[in-house]
């Protein structure tokens, strides 16, 4: 999760419909804006829309790829393995699980221990 990004607005992105939709689609398989436009027959600013908000909260990731005709396009995937969204002493915390490489978190550990 972003720094900036409060708990609220993680559960405003993620209570919208579409986003979901979006987000659940593209963690089953990479997707392009266009893909996403023809799978979930939503439109194209929407789409657009949703994608730009999940990757405000760093829930999704792209990658620029070429097209056979040499246009670029962008591929989209999910940023996360899963989340947990508890409710203690009437405030929310999320966890957010990425897979990450070891020596990543080696270091997100060692930072979380204070050690720089």
């Amino acid at each position: 999760m972003n720094e900036e990004s409060s708990i609220e607005q993680i559960l405003d992105t993620i209570g919208d419909k579409h986003a979901r939709t979006v987000l659940a689609s593209i963690s089953r398989e990479p997707s392009s804006a266009k893909e996403l436009e023809e799978r979930l027959d939503l439109s194209q600013p929407t789409i657009y829309r949703r994608l730009e908000l999940l990757q405000e909260h760093d829930l999704i990731k792209d990658r620029t790829l070429v097209a056979d005709d040499g246009n670029h396009y962008k591929e989209y995937t999910c940023n996360f393995n899963s989340t947990v969204i508890s409710l203690d002493d009437d405030e929310y915390d999320i966890r957010i699980f990425r897979e990450e490489n070891l020596p990543d978190r080696f270091s997100s550990l060692w930072d979380e221990l204070g050690a720089k």
